[in-house]
This record gives structure tokens, sequence and C-alpha cells, in this order.
């Protein structure tokens, strides 16, 4: 066996036993399935929202696991190329992010939804007793009303279609606001997270909690416990997209 082969071996054998330890766990598995907003691009993803969310949920001892498959970069096409491999272990709780770069490359609407709803099959069909939750992203205003419209009502349809929970836009209260954005207007900076992080709790808080919650999970608990990364090294922040949606 040569050098190349047993280092291979060896990384495939490391994913096997991450897979395996994760499925052990007793708690419920959040699984975080996106693009350079879900992976933290620019502040690393100990500082990205899904970080937030599992450091709220320990603060309130509320069971929770969370996994980030974030990928910087990817469409809905490559989600859905993905998705077979991230779905190999289990997921309670699936939070779907993605369609920000394919509407800044001008796909065609048709084609992101029609991906998303592969991706969306995929989770059915893998892990049907998962629920789901679909994370709204928005395109700026220079793209044009109607393909932005448009773009925007695919996820409240997606949800409508597939009894998902909604969260109508991820970045609400952070996009335009240069205090929370990165100098590229696209990605929230170490504060905008935080701000991500109370967005994404009001919907899960019920699942993984039974009931709504408040102050409790403040700011400054947002350095939670390492998370755990189900993603490839191709996820580093160096990856040099250009962006997701605002």
């Amino acid at each position: 066996m040569t050098a190349l082969s047993r280092n291979v071996l060896g990384v495939v054998l490391l994913a096997t036993l991450a897979f395996a330890a994760d499925d052990a766990t007793p708690s419920p598995v959040v699984l975080f399935f996106g693009d350079s907003l879900t992976s933290g691009y620019g502040v690393s993803k100990e500082n990205g929202f899904p970080a937030g969310v599992q450091a709220r949920a320990d603060s309130l001892g509320c069971a929770a696991h969370v996994i980030n498959a974030g990928l910087a970069g990817e469409t809905t096409a490559g989600g859905l190329r993905r998705v077979d491999w991230i779905l190999q272990r289990r997921v309670d709780v699936f939070v779907l992010e993605l369609g920000g770069n394919d509407g800044l490359r001008g796909v065609p609407l048709a084609e992101t939804e029609r991906n998303l709803q592969g991706i969306i099959d995929r989770v059915r069909k893998k892990a049907p007793s998962a629920r789901l939750v679909i994370a709204g992203v928005r395109l700026p205003p220079n793209l044009g009303p109607d393909y932005t419209e448009g773009f925007q009502a695919i996820f409240g349809r997606l949800a409508a279609a597939n009894g998902a929970a909604l969260i109508p836009f991820l970045l609400d209260g952070v996009a335009g606001d240069r205090a929370l954005m990165r100098d590229d207007g696209i990605h929230p900076n170490e504060a905008g997270h935080r701000r991500v992080v109370a967005t994404v709790w009001k919907e899960l808080a019920p699942q993984l909690c039974g009931g709504p919650t408040d102050s409790a999970g403040s700011a400054q608990d947002f350095q939670g416990r390492d998370i755990g990364d189900a993603t490839t090294a191709r996820q580093a922040d160096d990856d040099g997209e250009q962006g997701n949606g605002e």
C-alpha cells in the first residue's frame, strides 16, 4: 500500500468514526446545511451562527448536538450532489440554507427550486423522521424585481409544500446594517452572526427546549463548546467565494 493510499484510507476511517460517534449521542442532532453564511465565511465556523445555536442550547440546558455542514461557495446543485454523503449520519433537525449563490449567478429560478426540492426529497428519504427547517435568503435589488421577488417566493413555497418550518429571512435585522456586516456587504461579521442566532433560535427553541426562550441565552454565551463538522477540507475560509445573497 502506498503512502497516499494509507492517507486516503486514514481520512475515510476518521470520517466513519466521526459519523459513528455523532450517531451515538443521545441529544437531538441539528444539522445546518448551507453555504458561506452557515460555514462562517470571514469569521470562522467557531464564531458562526451554528456555533451560537449550540452555545444558546448549552446555556439553557437544552439537549442539542449541532453539526455545521456549511460549505463556502455552495450552490443548490452542489448541495444536491453533497447531501447524500451528509445524510449517512443521524439527523433529527435539518436546517436548509442554500440558494444565494444561485441567485448571484443568475441561475434560472426553476432550476434553483428544483434542486432545493431534490435536497428535501433526499432528506425525507434518508431521514424520514427529521424535522425540516428552511432558511430563506434574499438578493440585492440590482438583479431586477421580477427575479428577486421570484427568488424570495421560492422558500415559502417549498416550506408550505413540504410541511417544513420557515425562517423567512436568515439575515433579518442584519443585512444592510454596516455594524453587523463585513465590508463585502454580503456576509455577517461576528456581531451579525450573534443576531442571526436570535433569529434561528426563535424557530429551534420549541423543538429543542419545548417552548420559547428569550434572554437566558445571551450574547455572552455565544462562545460554546466545539461543534461537529460534517464537511470536507474544502470548507476553509479562503475558499474565494464571491458571497451569498443578502
